[in-house]
């Protein structure tokens, strides 16, 4: 399970458009009507132009390594230039990050499925811990870029501009996939050690 996660986290936005990481909103009061998005989401492969109420088209800007988004759509959604390029700077490291994440987690899993033998299951334990510290940094950096997004709100807010941050569910599904490699690191020890009743 944790290997599916760590894969839909890798394959975020815009390659599945319901996995983000973080959303940017503006929430500038008395605007006209407009079909100008008024969010923007972030994912490890790219962003989405969230359409406003006015109208029913989004628009994706990527999948890329490194993206960016036109100046001239962050201009229009009223979202401060420097916020979203400094999540942008800190998203491509995501993204190598999220894929080594996702690759360990698969190559644990492969080789959990040999534990009939000892030599198997100690290198199993290893690529485990090895996958358990990288998604642990991965959740840690997820959770980082959000709660630095979310500190910039009152300076930028003091600078008449309105919009707030939001959580992806993409730091959510990091989050159960580093809990649920954390205990297989646990049960592979046990199954690696022939502690708490396992034996050879």
């Amino acid at each position: 399970m944790a290997c599916l996660f760590s894969l839909l986290i890798g394959l975020s936005l815009p390659i599945i458009k319901q996995i983000y990481l973080l959303k940017v909103s503006s929430t500038s009061q008395g605007q006209p009507a407009t079909s100008v998005a008024t969010e923007l989401r972030f994912g490890v492969w790219g962003v989405l132009n969230e359409p406003s109420l006015f109208s029913d088209t989004a628009e994706c800007f990527g999948p890329m390594l490194g993206y960016t988004v036109p100046a001239d759509i962050i201009a229009l959604t009223g979202v401060s230039t420097s916020i979203v390029n400094a999540v942008l700077k800190s998203l491509l490291v995501i993204l190598v990050l999220h894929v080594v994440a996702a690759v360990l987690s698969l190559v644990t899993l492969a080789s959990s499925l040999f534990l009939a033998s000892h030599k198997l299951s100690i290198l199993s334990l290893v690529f485990a811990i090895i996958t358990a510290i990288v998604s642990s940094v991965v959740f840690a950096i997820d959770v980082a870029i959000v709660v630095v997004a979310k500190q910039q709100v009152p300076t930028l807010a003091a600078n008449g501009l309105q919009f707030a941050i939001g959580w992806g569910n993409g730091p959510w599904l990091g989050l159960v996939a580093v809990i649920l490699t954390w205990m297989a690191v646990i049960v592979l020890s046990m199954r690696a050690c022939y502690c708490l009743g396992v034996r050879p």
